[in-house]
């Protein structure tokens, strides 16, 4: 479900609040070899089933950037800010890649909104985040994610 801010304040009254789990998202092979076209990272872990099958996990496996990048639209899913100008990633405090995503795995986010902090024109969020493997025993991602809102 969504959490929705209605501008700055309601933002920042969030603060500390776990904000959920979204649905599970499926991250295939298509999406794994668009990647690699677009980032021209085509190592054979990543895009060569037959020989990924052979490597150290068994199968294909997700970049770990690919992993990363799906935090903006599962994040997306989790909370809405309206009433703002402006919303920009600003960066990342921390990325760890505890976990591969092997292709055709489910993943989804849980976040919560560790803080809210006034910037000259609006606000900065961090939230801190889990990208969760359908079955896994470990998270495929743990990050701390920035982004400014502008009112």
């Amino acid at each position: 479900m969504t959490v929705t801010a209605n501008g700055l304040d309601e933002l920042a009254a969030l603060a500390g609040s776990e904000l959920g789990v979204t649905e599970w998202l499926e991250v295939g092979q298509d999406r794994i070899d668009t990647f690699a076209d677009a980032t021209d990272d085509h190592q054979w872990i990543h895009t060569d089933p037959e020989k990924a099958a052979r490597g150290p996990f068994g199968a294909p496996i997700a970049h770990g950037y690919l992993t990363l990048s799906l935090f903006i639209p599962l994040f997306s899913d989790l909370l809405d800010v309206r009433g703002v100008t402006t919303k920009v990633n600003y960066g990342l405090d921390k990325v760890r890649f505890p976990a591969p995503v092997k292709a055709g795995a489910r993943i989804r986010l849980r976040a919560t909104l560790a803080s809210v902090d006034e910037v000259r024109g609006g606000v900065q969020i961090a939230v801190d985040g889990t990208v969760e493997i359908e079955g896994g025993e470990k998270p495929a991602c743990v990050l701390r994610s920035l982004s400014r809102f502008y009112a």
